[in-house]
């Protein structure tokens, strides 16, 4: 898997980048995900995920991360997806001045936050949700496998 990392912020750390592009690895192969996938991870600042949720979501406030699946199927829609085309499972978006703000509140590591962060939004570039309780007990369920196999522990 092809994982694109870019801090707009500059405030995540090579060390940190270095840790969420191992994880993102470790998480594709417990998801099973082609080793010809690609993912983007973008960290913005509060000012640039409000703009992009108020844009895609019409929601007018800073939120933590945002995931854009490229693999969703609309009914009807044609696959554009060729044999020689690499599998774009999407972007992810992630406000690093939130992820600050949560890891304070919630008592734990910005590391943490950031690798809470990336994997639930790569969880969503693979079809999870938690619109309901059953889908939201099966993504934090695997959420918590990810990490803590891993050893991110809060």
């Amino acid at each position: 898997m092809h994982i694109d990392f870019q801090d707009q912020t500059k405030m995540v750390p090579a060390d940190q980048i270095d840790l969420l592009q191992r994880l993102m690895m470790y998480a594709g192969k417990k998801e099973k995900v082609a080793s010809e996938a690609e993912v983007s991870v973008t960290f913005v600042s509060n000012q640039e995920i409000k703009e992009i949720n108020r844009n895609y979501r019409q929601q007018d406030r800073p939120t933590d991360v945002i995931s854009f699946a490229m693999q969703e199927k609309v009914a009807g829609e044609t696959d554009i997806f060729g044999e020689d085309l690499p599998l774009v499972l999407g972007d992810i978006v992630i406000s690093v001045d939130k992820a600050k703000e949560q890891a304070e509140e919630y008592g734990h590591s910005l590391e943490r936050e950031l690798s809470f962060l990336t994997v639930h939004g790569f969880l969503h570039l693979l079809g999870y949700d938690h619109m309901n309780p059953e889908d939201e007990a099966e993504m934090f369920s695997n959420q918590d496998l990810i990490l803590g196999e891993f050893g991110i522990e809060r």
